[in-house]
């Protein structure tokens, strides 16, 4: 396909063909740029648009030196096509700058001959299918956690209530000194049943699903959010409001937004943060679709939600396992929110996304939305 684009882009070179070659360039559904010999933009594609995040009439006052800073592998790699005439290709690059964070690009740039000096780059964001391999990865996690529920929920809950009803007995049979004792069996008794019933939450349950405004659950989440644990956090909202109703459960999405929202505001808590704020946004992106699993059907997840805070940033070390259970960077975190999180949004058919560096962290989840077939049921 990239062979393809090149010749493509070659007829750009032809003023008299410029307009078939950019309708063509423009469909594609991966980024082309078409950089002359100063690094101008002299053409992006829709796709390029949504990759740089800047509109066509944007870029086209813009060089890429101003976008990425020189070090920045990608002029290695245009200078490699400039000097030896040849195509180059590059995996895993990282595009950041103050401007613009894409990490894991693959690039591959052409000469045109028939222009000394330009570059056709086809760059390609691996990041939706990478996301895909860990959600499913979290599902297989959740799912061994929802054995383990099962597990806990049967042999531990009985002995427990027995033992917290033998520490009742004893707090009013004995003396001071042993009534602490009693009191202490009677919580941690307290403390594991509680944990038991985080983990049943893991269950296998089928899920009862509606049309939901999804704005209004962050707006229920926010209200909550600031009348307590986040009382000292500036939101701020960024909500798109042509966005039709998702297809799911309310009271599920609700504990998701509210679970994200409570560890950003952790975070810009912990770090400290001089100016804390969270961000909630919501919008449409085009062409984000995955397979269900067993089955030949793809659903579409063009709706997402955002987010986003100012906090120190999630650890290098724990953000690959950040959604398995158990994992936590929190001193006193039982580490199930998160995997909680992955469970409810796989079990909705969406995907969950996370980017972080230290000064933005930012949850996104991908989510499905009502269908004709969906109101009709």
């Amino acid at each position: 396909m990239s062979a393809v684009l090149a010749k493509a882009a070659r007829h750009l070179a032809g003023r008299h063909k410029i307009a078939d070659a950019s309708a063509v360039l423009a469909a594609m559904p991966v980024a082309v740029v078409l950089l002359d010999p100063e690094n101008r933009f002299r053409f992006v594609n829709q796709s390029a648009e949504q990759l740089l995040g800047i509109s066509a009439a944007g870029l086209a006052q813009l060089r890429l030196n101003d976008l990425l800073p020189p070090d920045n592998p990608v002029f290695l790699l245009i200078e490699q096509v400039r000097s030896g005439e040849v195509t180059v290709v590059d995996h895993d690059l990282n595009l950041e700058s103050p401007r613009l964070n894409k990490r894991g690009i693959t690039v591959q740039g052409s000469p045109l001959p028939e222009e000394p000096g330009a570059v056709v780059l086809v760059m390609q964001d691996a990041s939706a299918a990478r996301a895909l391999d860990r959600q499913l990865a979290f599902r297989g996690a959740a799912r061994s956690v929802t054995g383990m529920a099962a597990i806990l929920a049967h042999e531990v809950k009985n002995p427990l209530s027995g033992i917290r009803g033998a520490a009742q007995l004893l707090e009013s049979s004995v003396g001071p000194a042993d009534r602490e004792l009693a009191e202490l069996i009677r919580d941690e008794a307290d403390r594991i049943r509680a944990l038991v019933d985080r983990m049943e939450a893991f269950g296998e349950k089928p899920i009862a699903r509606t049309a939901v405004n999804i704005h209004r659950v962050l707006e229920h989440v926010r209200k909550l959010a600031q009348s307590g644990f986040a009382a000292h956090v500036r939101f701020q909202e960024q909500y798109d409001p042509s966005l039709p109703p998702v297809w799911a459960n309310r009271d599920q999405l609700v504990q998701v937004v509210l679970n994200l929202v409570k560890n950003a505001a952790e975070a810009v808590t912990q770090a400290p943060v001089k100016h804390p704020e969270i961000v909630l946004s919501t919008g449409f992106q085009h062409g984000m679709r995955v397979a269900i699993p067993g089955s030949t059907t793809r659903l579409d997840l063009p709706l997402f939600v955002s987010v986003r805070d100012n906090g120190p940033g999630i650890p290098d070390d724990i953000r690959p396992h950040l959604f398995e259970p158990f994992v936590t960077s929190k001193n006193s975190g039982s580490g199930l929110g998160l995997a909680l999180v992955a469970k409810i949004i796989g079990d909705h058919g969406g995907l969950i996304e996370v980017d972080s560096r230290p000064g933005r962290t930012e949850f996104r989840l991908h989510l499905p939305v009502v269908t004709e077939r969906d109101a009709d049921q």
